[in-house]
């Protein structure tokens, strides 16, 4: 487990603690709160990386791509 010192704004804290506290937070749910707000914005960056990789190009040709190596992936299984 990796440690944060965090600085964040007063009005943020105040916004998530009373949100918790609403839902019912317990001892350690700030750090959950933290860790999967993190991931999801990982996630959404990650996503629109690709996007924006990809808008170049046209969509039948990614989708027909995709395919084709999920079908050789399926067929070395097999």
């Amino acid at each position: 487990m990796t440690r944060w010192n965090l600085v964040i704004p007063e009005s943020t804290d105040r916004a998530v603690r009373t949100f918790l506290a609403r839902t019912g937070g317990r001892k350690g749910d700030l750090s959950k709160f933290v860790d999967e707000a993190v991931r999801r914005q990982v996630l959404d960056l990650t996503v629109r990386g690709i996007k924006d990789r990809n808008a170049g190009h046209d969509q039948q040709e990614i989708l027909d791509l995709i395919d084709e190596e999920v079908d050789a992936v399926r067929a070395g299984r097999s």
